[in-house]
C-alpha cells in the first residue's frame, strides 16, 4: 500500500512538469514565435498592472467587509445577530462569474436601478453613475463574493480573544475602537492574512468574471494566447507569470498559518456587549447591507430573470445538467477514495506526511494554469487528442485541483479516531485494510460525505479548466452560463445559474448549521 503513495502523488503533480515542458524539450520553430514579444511590447504591462490593481482593490474590500462583520458579530449583541452570524457566509454559494453577470445587469443603463433613478429624477441619463463593467465593478463584485473567507477565519480569532483585552486598553485610556485598532486587530493579523490569501487566490484563478468586466488579467491573457493566437509557449509563459503571483500569496498564507498561535495569550470566549439605540442600528445596517449586496440582491435578480424567461427552457438544458452532475459525481467519488487512501497511508506511516502537503498545493493552482500544464504534458507524448475523445483529462484536472479539500476533511475525521483503537484492532489480528474497513469506515461516514459534497460543488462551479479541457459538445452548467452571458442572453442564463447557486448552498448551509450550533 505504501509503495503506491508516492507514484500516485507524483501522478497528480504532473501539470507542473507540463509547464516546464517547452523549456525542457524546445522546438526552435515554436520558440521563435513573435506572440510573446507582441504581448510583452503591447499588453503584458497592462496584464501586470490590472492584476495588481485587482488584488489590491479586492484585498481592501474583503478586509473591510470580512473584518468589520467578524468584529461586530463576535463582540456585540444586537437584534438580528443570530441570523447574521451564519447568513453572512451565504455569498460563498454564488460563483464570482454569476455575481458579475447579475451585478452588471442590475447597474447597467437599462437595468432596474438606473431606470428607477432616471424616472425619479426625470432625466435621460445619469452622468454621475459609474460604469458597472469596469475595474471598480470587478473589485466590488469579487469583494462581496469572497469576503466570507476573511469573515469565517477572523470571527473565530475574535471569539478566542477575551474581553479583558479591551478592558486592559480602556485602563490605558483608550476607547474601545482604539483598543480594537491597537491591540485586538494586530493580534488577529495571522488569521486575517490567511483569509485574505484564500480570497485573493480565488481572484487570480478567475476567468469568467474578469473577462465579462473587460479587465485584462493574466488569466484572460492565457486564454487569448492559447485560443486566439494558438501559441502554446506564450500561454505557458503567461501561466508561469500567474503562478508566481499565486506562489507569493500561497507563501504568505502558509507563513501566516504557521503563526496562528502567537496571539493566543488569554483563555475563554469574549463576552458580547449588548447594543441599544443608534449603535444597534449601525451594527444591523452594516451587516444587513453586506448580506443584501452579497447574497439577497443576486438571488432576487436570478429569480427575476427566471420569471422573465417564463416556462421556456432551453432544449440543451437537460444535457448541461446531466453533464455537470455526471462529471461532478464521478470526480467526487474518485477524490474521496484517493483522499481516504492518502490520509490512511499517512496515518499508518507518518513519514509520508510530505505527500499530503504536496497534494495540497493543487488547490492553489488556477484552473487556467492547471489546464495549460496538462495540455503541455500531453503534448510530449502526442496524446492531446484524449482531451476531445473523453472526459478523462477533465476529471484528472478536477482531481488535481480539488483533491485537497476532500483530503482535509478525511484527515480531520481520522484525527478524531484515537490511535489506541488501531492498536487494539491489530492485537485482535486485523490487517491494516481490515482495520480501515471495520473500524475507521463506520466512524468516517460523515467526513467522507462532507468531502464528497465539497468536491461535487467545486466541480459544478469550475469554469476555466472546463473551458480549456472539455471534450467536443460537452458543455456544463458553468460553461453554458458563461457562453450565454458572453452573448448577452442574460434571461436564458437564469436557470443554469440558479442551479449552480442552489447546489453551492448545500455545503454553505452545512457550515452555517455548524456555526449556529457552536
Amino acid at each position: 500500500m505504501n509503495r503506491l503513495v508516492a507514484p500516485l502523488a507524483l501522478l497528480l503533480f504532473l501539470p507542473l512538469f507540463g509547464l516546464a515542458e517547452p523549456f525542457l524539450f524546445p522546438d526552435a520553430s515554436v520558440l521563435t514565435t513573435g506572440t510573446l514579444s507582441h504581448l510583452w511590447n503591447y499588453v503584458l504591462g497592462g496584464y501586470i498592472a490590472s492584476t495588481v490593481a485587482l488584488i489590491l482593490g479586492v484585498g481592501v474590500g474583503v478586509f473591510i467587509l470580512g473584518v468589520g462583520n467578524a468584529w461586530i458579530i463576535a463582540s456585540y449583541d444586537f437584534p438580528g445577530k443570530k441570523i447574521f452570524e451564519w447568513a453572512l457566509i451565504l455569498p460563498l454559494a454564488v460563483p464570482t462569474y454569476v455575481m458579475a453577470y447579475l451585478f452588471v445587469d442590475l447597474l447597467q443603463f437599462s437595468g432596474p436601478i438606473q431606470s428607477m433613478l432616471r424616472d425619479l429624477l426625470e432625466v435621460d441619463s445619469l452622468w454621475f453613475f459609474p460604469d458597472p463593467r469596469s475595474m471598480s465593478g470587478a473589485i466590488w463584485s469579487f469583494s462581496f463574493c469572497l469576503f466570507p473567507y476573511v469573515y469565517l477565519i477572523t470571527r473565530t480569532a475574535f471569539l478566542e480573544r477575551s474581553r479583558r483585552l479591551i478592558e486592559v486598553s480602556e485602563t490605558l485610556g483608550y476607547s474601545p475602537f482604539q483598543g480594537f485598532l491597537k491591540l485586538v486587530l494586530p493580534m488577529a493579523r495571522p488569521a486575517i492574512f490567511a483569509g485574505m490569501a484564500l480570497a485573493l487566490m480565488e481572484v487570480l484563478a478567475d476567468f469568467g468574471a474578469v473577462s465579462y468586466f473587460g479587465v485584462q488579467t493574466f488569466a484572460t491573457g492565457i486564454f487569448k494566447a492559447w485560443l486566439s493566437f494558438g501559441d502554446r509557449v506564450a500561454a505557458v509563459q503567461l501561466a508561469l507569470g500567474l503562478l508566481s503571483f499565486v506562489l507569493l500569496i500561497f507563501f504568505i498564507e502558509q507563513n501566516s498559518r504557521s503563526k496562528l498561535r502567537y496571539a493566543s495569550s488569554s483563555q475563554g470566549r469574549s463576552l458580547a456587549i449588548v447594543l441599544h439605540g443608534k449603535a444597534a442600528i449601525v451594527a444591523f445596517t452594516f451587516c444587513g447591507a453586506t448580506l443584501l449586496c452579497g447574497f439577497l440582491l443576486p438571488a432576487i435578480a436570478l429569480l427575476q430573470l427566471l420569471f422573465k424567461q417564463g416556462l421556456q427552457i432551453d432544449s440543451r438544458y437537460l444535457t448541461w445538467l446531466s453533464n455537470s452532475i455526471s462529471v461532478s459525481i464521478l470526480t467526487a467519488v474518485i477524490s474521496v477514495v484517493l483522499a481516504l487512501f492518502f490520509a490512511y497511508s499517512v496515518r499508518m506511516n507518518a513519514r509520508l506526511g510530505w505527500v499530503n502537503r504536496l497534494l495540497g498545493f493543487g488547490y492553489a493552482l488556477p484552473g487556467a494554469v492547471l489546464a495549460i500544464g496538462i495540455l503541455s504534458f500531453l503534448e510530449i507524448f502526442q496524446l492531446a487528442w484524449w482531451m476531445s475523445a473523453s472526459i478523462a483529462v477533465l476529471v484528472y484536472a478536477y482531481l488535481v485541483r480539488f483533491l485537497s479539500s476532500s483530503l482535509q476533511s478525511v484527515e480531520a475525521g481520522l484525527s478524531r479516531i484515537t490511535p489506541s483503537m488501531d492498536r487494539s484492532a491489530a492485537l485482535l489480528g486485523l490487517s491494516q485494510l481490515q482495520i480501515l474497513r471495520r473500524v475507521h469506515m463506520p466512524l468516517l461516514k460523515r467526513s467522507l460525505l462532507t468531502a464528497g459534497l465539497f468536491v461535487f460543488v467545486d466541480v459544478m462551479k469550475e469554469l476555466p479548466a472546463t473551458l480549456l479541457l472539455r471534450p467536443f459538445n460537452f458543455d456544463t452548467l458553468a460553461v453554458a452560463t458563461y457562453q450565454l452571458a458572453a452573448d448577452e442572453r442574460l434571461a436564458e442564463l437564469a436557470l443554469p445559474s440558479l442551479n449552480i447557486v442552489l447546489v453551492g448552498l448545500f455545503p454553505v448551509l452545512l457550515l452555517s448549521r455548524t456555526i449556529s450550533k457552536s
